[in-house]
């Protein structure tokens, strides 16, 4: 009987832990289990809702940790849709989560203030130029890409594999170094900006990203604060 009772209480510790609400409202759901035992899940959901303004966590009703056919056809860790952030359960260590977390949740916000964001295209030209930048340097390595499809800030999978695979990141990471935040803001506008959002909050020292990305740094800082973001609309 005892050994029972111990183990119907493991059992409901247990699922509090793989199912819980945050202070926030935000569902958490384990999926499939963590490959990192070591990574205490709570502490980063906690991290993030203490790191992001609430008034960015308002689409994100969800987080359900686990792995997904995307993750294998996108080449991706995570993904955000209808409100829901899915991420990937292979984690590096737990600031590895905290990163895809924060990385979704910039896309979660993007049709609440898409117009805020990429309205008067000072992003998407600032993007652009560098997307120039880097085609030209590509284009002397003996990469013959057309320029017409660095010029497309929209997403192109082709590119994206190209990049990643052709290129690879270690290698691309050296070549936009001072250009792009990282390896993977090239990929497309959308990513552009979600890898300066994750920045801007996982670093609270700004200097590269406001030196590297001027005007994406002006859109994030709008953002941080809401009574400055409405005195700009």
């Amino acid at each position: 009987m005892l050994i029972n009772y111990i183990q119907k209480q493991q059992q409901r510790l247990m699922e509090q832990l793989n199912n819980f609400y945050t202070p926030n409202g935000i569902h958490v759901y384990v999926d499939s289990p963590i490959n990192d035992k070591k990574i205490d899940l709570e502490s980063v959901i906690s991290k993030v809702e203490s790191t992001i303004p609430s008034h960015l966590l308002e689409e994100v009703e969800m987080v359900i940790i686990g792995w997904f056919d995307e993750f294998e056809e996108r080449k991706i860790n995570a993904f955000y849709k209808d409100g829901t952030l899915h991420v990937s359960n292979i984690q590096d260590n737990g600031e590895d989560m905290l990163d895809d977390i924060i990385h979704e949740i910039a896309h979660s916000i993007e049709e609440p203030y898409g117009y805020e964001i990429y309205g008067d295209k000072k992003i998407e030209d600032e993007f652009l130029r560098k997307r120039k930048y880097l085609h030209d340097i590509l284009w002397k390595m003996g990469y013959k890409i057309p320029l017409s499809v660095f010029m497309n800030s929209e997403y192109n999978k082709d590119l994206d594999l190209f990049l990643y695979e052709k290129i690879g990141y270690d290698k691309l990471s050296r070549i936009v170094q001072g250009v792009f935040i990282s390896a993977y803001a090239p990929t497309s506008l959308r990513e552009y900006f979600a890898t300066g959002f994750t920045d801007y909050y996982l670093d609270s020292n700004h200097d590269f990203l406001r030196k590297v990305s001027p005007e994406l740094y002006k859109k994030l800082s709008l953002l941080q604060n809401p009574e400055k973001l409405d005195n700009s609309t």
